[in-house]
């Protein structure tokens, strides 16, 4: 399956950075697994999160974050079925033919501590002001997590999650 990638949310207010030029959720198949994957913008902090999901039969299908023992950046911060409805925004996929529907997704976010999440940022700017009061700002030591390295992180869960079913 090639990249399908969607471009949604108003970036202007995060200021310019690799946001920018970036989608907001990406969609593809691991080939080296033939695991969905997706990354997601969360619409609060404005940060990247990757996701890869696991067929029913997999050992971690239906698992809690917690149980299943694989890492990723900040290590796994998410499980769940698709948001249904949401395939276009939201944490699922748009299937392809011959894929699962129903897979269960295991995720990771770039919310981090030295994680730059640039809407997060942007109102702490707005903040400080409008009460014309210095606020705290991102370290110099603080990177973003951008497409590239989001997808790295979930090319590697996914060789983790298919090694669990081997």
């Amino acid at each position: 399956m090639r990249d399908q990638a969607w471009t949604f949310m108003d970036k202007t207010a995060y200021g310019d950075g690799p946001w920018s030029a970036e989608p907001d959720k990406l969609q593809w198949t691991d080939p080296a697994t033939g695991l969905p994957c997706l990354i997601v913008r969360n619409a609060l902090t404005g940060n990247l999160c990757g996701y890869v999901g696991v067929p029913p039969g997999h050992p971690a299908y239906r698992q809690q974050y917690e149980d299943v023992d694989a890492s990723a950046h900040g290590g796994l911060s998410f499980s769940d079925s698709c948001q249904t409805g949401n395939a276009e925004h939201g944490i699922c996929h748009v299937v392809e033919p011959g894929e699962p529907d129903q897979v269960w997704w295991l995720g990771f976010d770039c919310a981090h501590a030295f994680d730059v999440m640039p809407a997060l940022n942007a109102r702490i700017r707005a903040e400080e002001r409008r009460l014309n009061v210095p606020l705290p700002h991102w370290l110099p030591a603080d990177t973003y997590k951008n497409v590239a390295y989001v997808r790295a992180e979930c090319t590697s869960l996914a060789a983790q999650l298919a090694a669990m079913a081997a």
